[in-house]
Order: structure tokens, then sequence, then C-alpha cells
């Protein structure tokens, strides 16, 4: 590529790509403001970035600022994408919810004008400890990925969000700091990751900063660091907008976490601490050049970009661009450093903005196999007066499409359609971090690291689009190449023109319509398995792959699906062996025409961001183990979402949804057992109101079951029969030893005897936000602390309230019975029987 660009250079060809939009989102074509600030950017040569632990991390006001008062290139540097965490909006968890953060970053980067950066880490859930956050990471894996972060973003300044001695409390939070900090000097020696040399040179930012937040002024020691003041509520006239608010409208993207954010005006102002680097004056970038100046032999083109931003009229934004050609002719000129290719991407981008050149390609199916033909539509605009031709437009895998010089003249649409066939050996689409999923480097150092081979994909946010067309279009007597993803388009009777990304996928996916099988008793049970055609005419045979001393009836199943998209849904007879095994992986493919396809597909769609399809290995979790219930019809009302109900059906009960018209009127004695999902009383108001009614059906008998609620402002000030707080408390370790403070009250006893060993194999935690005051009416059974604490016993209170049983559990069911995790459910089984 660099050879290529070198030779081209020579001509004035200049091959400089434009950076595509979000996958499944139209080309951006921006308004004459914020393509002014994109001219008065072209004239600013520096970057920033910000690095923190987890998506919503990031001060989105500082990323603003940086990319719109200081027009810097401004970066976040994410190191996990959030796949710990909980989630507000929907079902998904795990690596689906790191998707999520993922597009919601993306967004939030749309509204900043940041740019979005992570390292291969995977976010295992909460932790007390920065010692045992990279020891599952693997200390120098994620410190090189920060490296190249650093190496390839090239910034003059570094800003963390947290600080290195753990006030910040997440382990997480404090291991980014302390890897910030590492490889703001690592970056920069050559004997750090040399292998990292061959594609990116050392880098040395200038400092590095703590964004302290809140510091108290008053009482600050005189001999403290001196702290930068930055006025985050500023103005920007230009945008008519303040960073602040700017930073609501960001954050607000963060919809998964629920970080709806209030748009703030006025000043806000933040400090930051100084902690490596030369010493800075009275400003972040104090003696750091962000002109031209730092580059060589740029005094002519400093003069005309300067001019393109003086020049620049918003009524006729197409009269700037001879400026702009001319500052592109000069920037050929200049040495192929990588501050220089960025500011010719952008200059690039700018053209095409001012020109109000308009181009995309657009599938005629939202997916297709490998193998099969796709039929692209290209369409190319120019809408100002500016001489352009279109050369040429490349399609990858096919013919070029328009071979032939087309004048485009102004506002003259020009379409084009052409037919490509996919190599067969085309990689299926979806996150390129997920591609080796499941997850697993064998435990240890760098288990909790996603397994990423390509080393130039580290980093990015999202896969390279499958198909990428370009379009080569003269201007001016200069040659640009301008490259844009394929995507399906389609028109919504409600929302208009929509978007998605052009996905290569199986020709025949296999999915578990239940991702757990529980087996409570020796007892066959049903397995659903949903077949859909990835292409018309489809015809294999389907089978399950199951462990030793596992049966099924029938034992392969024939498929014939006459059309794409066709779906059928199989039901296969399991017989388990007999007693108790441990939890066990299960499989399904089908074999066709000599092949065989063995992928899942998963679907992500929410409003606030284009739709993602995932392949995944068709598997699903078997757990075969005596478990005993007593009750039979159980109430839940949903917080956030959450895979509890499923498992529940799995081992016997009947279970219902309880809405909050039902909430306030529905005859609730229908129920053995009511339980409220997790964050359901911060989420639903129906229980706050209705409160009163639930204590009611604890009284007349029934139990009720209260999974973990957040301590905020959206919690009830009652939950329970008594007086009862939950706090902060949590036991992060999920092999944490378990006491067993009562083995014999009837919760530990009935109707499944409770041990020590059914707290073995949780995952990612014990339980979070433990009540942290009760009455001594409730009882406590078990107890539970990470290690080096004291014990926890408000992990599960049990009371009894007239003749039901009253019961809140901070313990993390939510995480540990989708996962199949056997004494959890039956532990969670004991909770909803109790009497």
């Amino acid at each position: 590529m660099r050879k290529r660009l070198t030779i081209t250079l020579a001509i004035f060809f200049c091959l400089i790509a434009l950076a595509p939009p979000t996958q499944g989102q139209p080309l951006e074509q921006p308004d004459a403001a914020e393509l002014q600030q994109m001219i008065n950017r072209l004239g600013v040569v520096g970057g920033a970035l910000y690095v923190a632990a987890h998506p919503d991390d990031e001060n989105t006001a500082m990323l603003a600022w940086l990319a719109n008062e200081k027009l810097v290139r401004a970066g976040y540097l994410s190191v996990t994408r959030g796949d710990g965490g909980q989630n507000l909006i929907g079902p998904e968890k795990g690596e689906l919810l790191g998707v999520i953060r993922t597009l919601e970053l993306l967004e939030a980067r749309r509204i900043d004008g940041a740019e979005q950066m992570f390292t291969r880490a995977i976010d295992f859930g909460y932790t007390k400890s920065a010692d045992e956050t990279h020891e599952i990471w693997g200390r120098e894996a994620v410190l090189a990925d920060v490296v190249w972060a650093i190496r390839t973003f090239r910034p003059d300044i570094i800003i963390t969000r947290f600080p290195t001695d753990g006030s910040g409390g997440h382990g997480q939070h404090t291991s980014s700091a302390i890897l910030a900090e590492e490889a703001f000097v690592a970056a920069g020696d050559p004997s750090r990751f040399p292998e990292q040399l061959a594609q990116v040179q050392p880098w040395s930012p200038r400092r590095l900063f703590w964004n302290n937040w809140r510091p108290d002024l008053e009482k600050r020691p005189a001999d403290a660091p001196r702290l930068i003041p930055v006025d985050l509520g500023a103005y920007n006239p230009l945008l008519g907008t303040s960073y602040t608010e700017l930073s609501a409208r960001s954050r607000s993207m963060h919809k998964s976490q629920g970080f709806g954010s209030g748009e703030r005006r006025g000043s806000l102002l933040n400090y930051f601490e100084q902690k490596l680097g030369d010493p800075a004056r009275d400003d972040l970038f104090s003696g750091i050049d962000l002109t031209w100046n730092r580059v060589p032999g740029s005094e002519r083109l400093r003069e005309i970009l300067a001019r393109a931003a003086e020049n620049f009229d918003p009524s006729d934004p197409s009269a700037i661009v001879p400026t702009l050609m001319e500052a592109r002719m000069e920037i050929t000129k200049l040495p192929d450093t990588p501050e220089v290719m960025q500011k010719r991407r952008e200059l690039d981008v700018a053209i095409r903005s001012a020109a109000g050149l308009w181009m995309e390609a657009i599938t005629g199916e939202a997916s297709a196999s490998p193998g099969s033909t796709v039929k692209i539509a290209t369409s190319i605009v120019n809408r100002s007066n500016i001489p352009m031709t279109l050369e040429r437009i490349e399609v990858p895998f096919g013919d070029a499409g328009v071979v032939s010089k087309i004048e485009l003249l102004k506002n003259r649409l020009i379409e084009n359609a052409v037919s490509v066939t996919l190599p067969e050996e085309l990689s299926y689409s979806g996150p390129y971090w997920l591609r080796d999923w499941p997850k697993g480097n064998g435990g240890g150092a760098g288990a909790g690291l996603y397994k990423v081979a390509d080393q130039t994909l580290v980093g990015q946010p999202q896969s390279t689009p499958p198909i990428q067309v370009s379009f080569e279009v003269t201007i001016g007597g200069q040659r640009f190449q301008y490259t844009v993803p394929a995507q399906f388009r389609w028109v919504d009777r409600v929302e208009g023109d929509q978007y998605r990304p052009f996905e290569v996928a199986p020709p025949v996916t296999v999915t578990f319509l239940e991702n757990v099988v529980i087996f409570p008793n020796p007892a066959n049970k049903t397995i659903r398995v949903a077949v859909r055609s990835g292409e018309d005419g489809f015809k294999g045979t389907l089978r399950l792959k199951l462990p030793p001393g596992w049966g099924s009836k029938p034992e392969v199943e024939d498929i014939a699906l006459s059309a794409k998209g066709d779906e059928k849904v199989v039901t296969f007879a399991v017989a388990p062996p007999q007693g108790s095994t441990r939890t066990q992986i299960i499989g399904a493919e089908i074999a066709s025409s000599g092949k065989t396809f063995d992928r899942s597909r998963v679907e992500i769609s929410y409003p606030h961001f284009p739709r993602q399809t995932i392949f995944f290995p068709a598997e699903a979790t078997v757990v075969r183990s005596d478990i005993r219930t007593g009750g039979e019809r159980v109430g839940y009302v949903m917080g956030p979402g959450d895979d509890v109900p499923g498992v529940l059906e799995q081992i016997g009960y009947d279970v219902r949804f309880i809405s909050d018209e039902e909430l306030a009127a529905g005859d609730l004695s229908r129920f053995d057992t009511i339980i409220s999902g997790v964050r359901a009383y911060n989420t639903r108001a129906a229980l706050k109101l209705h409160h009163r009614r639930l204590m009611e059906f604890v009284e007349n008998g029934g139990t009720y079951i209260v999974q973990y609620n957040t301590a905020d402002s959206t919690l009830a000030p009652e939950i329970g029969p008594w007086p009862l707080e939950t706090g902060r408390g949590r036991v992060s370790v999920e092999s944490a030893p378990v006491t067993l403070l009562d083995s014999e009250n009837t919760i530990l006893k009935t109707p499944n005897r409770i041990t020590p060993k059914d707290f073995d194999g949780w995952v990612q935690e014990r339980g979070l936000y433990f009540a942290s005051k009760w009455d001594p009416r409730y009882q406590t059974v078990i107890a539970s602390a990470d290690p080096g604490e004291e014990n926890l016993a408000g992990g599960l209170l049990i009371g009894r309230h007239g003749k039901g049983i009253y019961i809140y559990t901070g313990y993390s069911w939510f995480r540990q019975l989708p996962a199949g995790v056997e004494g959890a459910i039956r532990m969670f089984a004991n909770l909803v029987s109790a009497d």
C-alpha cells in the first residue's frame, strides 16, 4: 500500500481512502458549520488520547472540548468493551453486551467528534484489585495493546480518567491508569514490543495527566501537584452548543447502562494533574506546537489552509474547493509521516464534503453466503459546480463496474449495477474479536483476552466491511479514490430510509432455542433447534453433537428449505444418562454436499445503532442434576431483562410474567411465588406504587423474592416488610468461600440439601448490592467475602411475614442460572420453594 502510494503521488494520483461511515449508516454530509470546523481543524496538527477502562468511563465533555475547541485529533482508548457489565435495555450479557457497548461508543463518538479504540482485554466483571485484573488479562499483553494504540494514534498528550492509587474503586479502573503510565514510557522505547516496529514507529507523547475529579481546592496541601483548570462548559458559537451539551448527547448513547444525561449549560471546570512528561505551565498543550510549524517544508501549506479557513463561505461551501485543492497539491510534497497522511485523509474528506460529493454502494439483499452472487447498485452525484470526472468504480471479486470516463455534471445522479461472486473462502461477518469465540487461552495470564491474530486489527472498533467499493474521481486534475462499504438499505413505512451492514453469512444456520436445558430427573426432554436457510433450495441433514451417554430421537433429521430466509424448527427427544453429571456443552451441525455447517445466528437490534448479526458456534448447555422443586406457579416481574424465568421453566415451574396492571389489580393469590427481576425496583414504578399489595401477598402465605437493585435515587424507600437498606457491598471473586451460617435452616435443606459444593463453578462474581442494614427480624443464612475482607451476610435475607416468606438476595442468580451453574440452580429452587 505504501509503495503504491509513493508511486502514485509522483503523478498526483493520491490513493487516500475516505474513512468509511459507521457500518450500517449512510455517508455523513456535514452542514456548513461542521464543514467550517473541519477546515479549521486542517490547520491543527496534534492529538490527545483519553484512556480509561470501560465504555461510559470517558469524559465526553473533555473529548468534545478537545475535538471542537482545541481542534486536535481526539481519541478514547477504552481498555475493555464493557462485556462484564449489566444491561438495562435487554437480555444480552457477556460478549453480546460488549458488542452493544462498542456500538454505543461509536454513536457517542459521532456526536462528540472523537475517535474510538480498544485493547483485547475482556471486562470480566467487577474486581477490587488491579493485581487480579493484571493476572486475568495478562499484564504484558494488554500493555502491548496500549503501546500499540499510542504508536498508531501518536498523541501529544495522554489523559487518564482514574488514578493509580486505587481510589477509583474498580480494579480495572486502576489498571487502566497503571497501564497508561507504563505505556507512556514504553511506547517511545524501541526495545519494548519490537515486533510492532514492522508496522509502526516508536512514539513518545509529551506529557500525561490525570483528570482529577472534584478536588477540594481549599483543603489541598500546599505541596500537592499543581492542577491545570479547563472550562469544559465553554460555548462554541459556530456549532451553537456548549461542550457540556455535546457531552450529554454523547453520553446518552450509553443506553444499555441507563446513562441518559441532562444537558448542562454554564461553566464547568475540570482539573488536570500532571503525572509524567515535561512540565506544563497554564495549559495542557503549553509548549507543544499544534501548527504545521512542526512539519518541515510546510510553510506554503500553512498559508493556504489559513486562507481556506478565512475565506470559507457557508452559503457556498464549494467555492472553497479550489483552495483546498491547492492545499492538496502542497501536502503531497511533504514526507509520508503518519501525521501528514492523517491530514491528507482529512483534507480529502473536506474536499468531498465541500463539493457535496455523495456516493454509496447498496446490495440487493442484507446477506449472502460464500460462493453466491451479490448484486450491488452504486450511486454517485456531484452537487456542486466543481468539474469532476468519474474515472472508475472498483468492486472486489468481480467486474470493475464503470470503466469509462463519465463527467459528473451538477446534481446528476450516476447509477451503475454490477454483480460479484463472493469467494468460497470468505469469512463470515461478525466482530473480529469474536471470531475465535468462545474465549480461551487455557486459563492463567491472558485468559481474559480476546484472541486476535491480525495485529493491524488490534484496537479497531469494528471489523473491516466484507465488500468495499472504491470510486476513482478526478477533481481539478487531481485523482481521488474514495472507498465506502457496501451496505443494505430499505425503506421502513414509519422510519423511512434504513441501513444495515451487508453480511457474509453461512448458507444455513442452526440455533438452539434454549441456551440452557436442564434435566432435573432421568426423563427425556425436548431440545428445539431452529434451522434457517441462507440461500435458496438448501438441503441437508441435521444432527445433535452429544456427549457420551446421551442420546436423541431422531438421531438425524432431513432438512429441505426452498427459499432463502425459510426456517424450520426441529424437535429432538434427548435422553440424559442416569445420575448427575457435570454441566456440559452440546452442539448441532448440518451436513450438506460434503460440507458441515455449525453456526448459530444471533441478531442484536436496537433503534440507537445499526442492526448487527453474529454467527456463533451452535452450542447449548445441558445440566443433568437431581433438582427438586416445591410449588408450581411463579409470577415474574421482569426488570431490565434476564434469563432466569426460562431456567425456572426448565426445572418444572409454570412461570407467568406479571404486568403493571396485574400488580395494580390482578389476582396475585394464583401464584405460589412472585419474583422481581434484577433492578426491577429501579425500573418498574408499579412495584413502588403497589408494594402494599405484594406485602399482603406474603402475609397471606405467598413467597416473594426480590433480586438485587442498585442503591440509587430510583430505588423505592420500601422493598421489604421491615426496614432494609441496600448498599454497595459485593463479592467480586466468583470462587470466594461461602459460609453456611445456619446449615439446618429450611432454605438450605428443602427441597435440596445445600452444601459448600453448590457454590463451586460460579461465574464472574458471587453477588452485588448486598443489603447493608436490616431489621433484626430478617434471618441471614449464608455469608461470603472477597479475599482479605470480612464476611458479608447481606446477600441473602429471609423474613417470615404473616403466613409467607419474604426474601432479599443480592447473589447474582441472573448470571449463574443462564450459565447452567448446577449448584446455583439447586439453591434458587430452594428459594422459590420456600414456605
